[in-house]
């Protein structure tokens, strides 16, 4: 089943700025049938960061989110273009959101973010061995950071109040990792 049922009869370039690139293709369904299909291609590799100290606290950005037009709590994150280092991005991201710098990197879970429409690759890495210096936010970022217990954030993926795909995902990842002991 790993053989691609789909063919591509011909495609065009919709639309495209800085970050994506909206392409439409006419298409021979895996039916038979002619259609349309519509891909979102992601010039940056998603990145997110989980931090986890010595006392097992974490570290939660807060910004209001401009397309679902409402405040999210979230992991450290951001985008590294693709073909370049995500882990550096990764790096960065962390400095400039929270002000830290982590000595220990480890890749935490590797996603595709929403593989029907888009091919945004998300890598999400563990970041431990913190040490604080000065947060330096882009121009479009007015963010709140939450130092707190790991458990705290975690009970916001339970109760519905985080809803970022890369946090719900990172955090209930480190919750499981915790639960069978692979973390201290």
């Amino acid at each position: 089943m790993e053989k691609n049922p789909w063919k591509v009869i011909d495609q065009r370039a919709v639309y495209e700025n800085a970050w994506i690139a909206l392409t439409e293709y006419n298409v021979i369904n895996p039916s038979g049938g002619k259609g349309i299909y519509g891909s979102v291609h992601f010039k940056n590799t998603a990145v997110g960061i989980v931090v986890l100290d010595e006392e097992l606290n974490t570290y939660l950005v807060g910004q209001y989110r401009f397309v679902p037009g409402k405040y999210s709590w979230e992991i450290p994150e951001g985008g590294q273009p693709v073909g370049l280092d995500p882990l550096e991005g990764a790096k960065r991201e962390l400095l400039e959101e929270t002000g830290l710098k982590a000595g220990d990197w480890q890749v935490l879970q590797t996603v595709h973010l929403s593989n029907s429409v888009t091919d945004e690759l998300a890598i999400i890495y563990l970041a431990r061995d913190v040490s604080q210096h000065k947060a330096s936010p882009e121009e479009t970022e007015q963010l709140e950071v939450r130092k707190m217990r790991f458990e705290d954030a975690y009970r916001l993926v339970e109760d519905g109040s985080i809803t970022d795909s890369i946090s719900v995902i990172a955090l209930t990842k480190i919750k499981l990792l915790l639960a069978e002991g692979k973390l201290k």
